[in-house]
């Protein structure tokens, strides 16, 4: 385990990519659902359910918080990991999409991962608007309905 701090992960991109994860930094946190936190998971900038709220963990990991979504830094393009949000969300996922190609902007996604290269390509507003329609126990209940549809629900 690393002492990786959010502060230091920021600090370690560069300028160009740390000024555009801020951006979309800060459209997250002002638009948060109570009950959810911000943290490094899996490697990039991400935003959860803690483990006191949902203790049976991502995967049934009871160590690994419940994941929202995530932001990364790729070679070529910043990635916003938002798979975890749409499940068993389809109509959250359909009116994304929409709103997406409202925008005006191209939408570049495969399951559930939102790739752009720079800011301006991006509608950080429907982000904002996004994350804000997921309070935490929708969340939660929609992820247990899909683990529960996988056969993967609570052992018993």
């Amino acid at each position: 385990m690393t002492d990786v701090t959010v502060s230091s992960f920021l600090a370690a991109l560069p300028e160009d990519r740390r000024a555009s994860i801020r951006a979309v930094r800060k459209t997250i946190n002002d638009n948060l659902p109570a009950g959810s936190k911000e943290g490094l998971q899996f490697g990039m900038l991400g935003w959860f359910v803690p483990l006191s709220t949902y203790p049976d963990g991502y995967g049934g990991k009871k160590t690994e918080p419940l994941p929202l979504l995530g932001v990364g830094s790729k070679k070529n393009y910043i990635s916003l990991h938002m798979g975890v949000c749409f499940y068993g969300r389809d109509d959250l996922l359909e009116w994304f999409t929409a709103e997406y190609k409202k925008s005006g902007k191209k939408l570049d996604m495969g399951m559930g991962c939102v790739r752009f290269e720079d800011l301006a390509d991006f509608p950080l507003e429907l982000l904002g608007r996004t994350i804000a329609r997921i309070p935490v126990a929708d969340h939660v209940k929609s992820y247990r309905a899909m683990r529960e549809g996988m056969g993967k629900g609570k052992r018993k």
